[in-house]
C-alpha cells in the first residue's frame, strides 16, 4: 500500500461555512469517496463548495462494519475522506475505531487541523486556559452521569463538556451542584445567534435559549478564586441589599479591579445564601 496518505480525516465547519480551510477543500475535491456522519449535511456542504464526489454513510452505528470496506478501498488505491456532521472526526464524533484500525494495520493516514467547537468556547470563557480536560458528552443515564461527576470533581483544571439542547438544562443543574460557579456556556459557535453566557444559578439556566449545540466550561481549578474575595464581599452584599441588580453590582466590582470570575462567584453565593 502507498506510503502517501490515501485517507484523510477532514474537519468541517461547526456553523459558519467560511471556516473551512483551503486544504480541507482541496482534500475533499481530490477524494474518490467521502465517508460522512450525515450524508445530507455532507451533500449540502459539498454543493456549497461546488464539489461533486461520491458520498457514503459513516456514523457511530456502522463505523466498525465499514472498516473492512474502507481497508479494501485503500488497497485498491482509492483516495478517501472522512468527515463528521460538523467539527473534527474522532472528537465526540465517529472515527476513533477507524483510526485505531489504521494504526494497527500500519496504514498511513492523515488528520487535517480545522474547526472544532471547544477551542473558541475556551477562549470565550475568560478562564485561565493554560491547561484543561476535554470530556465531551456525559452519559445519558442519571446514575452513570452522577458517577462520572464524582470522578471529574477530583480534577483541578478546566473541564469542557458538549451538550445537546434537550439535555443541557438537566446537565447544568447537575454541574452547579458539583462545581464552582460561574459556568461558561457557549452555544451556536460561529453561527448568527452565537452567544456565551456565565451561568451562576437556576434562574440563569431557565433563561437559556434551548437551541443549537452547547459547549460548557467548568473552572474546577483548586484555589482559582483570589484571596481578595472576602475584601469585597461586604460591599457586594450591601449593594445587593440596596436593590442593585446583579449586572450593575458586577460592573461596580469589575471597575474596582476585581476579576470577573471571582465577582460572579461572590455575588452568586450572596444571592443563594
Amino acid at each position: 500500500m502507498s506510503k502517501t496518505p490515501l485517507l484523510s480525516f477532514v474537519p468541517t465547519p461547526v456553523g459558519n461555512l467560511g471556516d473551512i480551510t483551503l486544504r480541507a477543500v482541496e482534500t475533499l475535491r481530490s477524494a474518490d469517496i467521502v465517508f460522512a456522519e450525515d450524508t445530507r449535511t455532507a451533500l449540502k456542504l459539498l454543493s456549497h463548495l461546488e464539489i461533486k464526489v461520491r458520498v457514503e454513510s459513516f456514523h457511530k452505528d456502522n463505523e466498525k462494519k465499514n472498516i473492512g470496506r474502507i481497508m479494501e478501498l485503500l488497497e485498491e488505491g482509492k483516495k478517501l475522506a472522512v468527515i463528521s456532521e460538523a467539527g473534527s472526526p474522532c472528537i465526540s464524533d465517529p472515527g476513533m475505531y477507524l483510526s485505531a484500525a489504521l494504526r494497527e494495520a500500519n496504514v498511513t493516514f492523515e488528520a487535517l487541523p480545522g474547526a472544532t467547537a471547544f477551542v473558541p468556547a475556551l477562549t470565550l470563557s475568560g478562564f485561565d486556559t493554560s491547561d484543561f480536560y476535554f470530556h465531551g458528552f456525559l452519559p445519558h443515564k442519571a446514575s452513570e452521569k452522577k458517577s462520572e461527576m464524582e470522578k471529574l470533581k477530583k480534577l483541578s483544571t478546566l473541564i469542557v463538556f458538549y451538550e445537546s439542547p434537550h439535555r443541557v438544562t438537566e446537565t447544568l443543574k447537575l454541574l452547579l451542584e458539583n462545581f464552582p460557579s460561574p459556568i461558561s456556556v457557549s452555544r451556536e459557535i460561529s453561527k448568527l445567534h452565537e452567544e456565551t453566557l456565565m451561568i451562576c444559578n437556576e434562574d440563569d439556566i431557565n433563561a437559556l435559549t434551548l437551541k443549537g449545540e452547547f459547549v460548557l466550561v467548568v473552572n474546577n481549578r483548586k484555589g482559582s478564586e483570589p484571596e481578595e474575595k472576602e475584601d469585597f464581599r461586604d460591599l457586594a452584599e450591601t449593594l445587593i441589599k440596596e436593590g442593585i441588580s446583579t449586572k450593575d453590582c458586577l460592573i461596580v466590582l469589575k471597575a474596582m479591579g476585581i476579576k470577573r470570575n471571582a465577582a460572579y462567584s461572590a455575588i452568586n453565593e450572596i444571592i443563594n445564601g
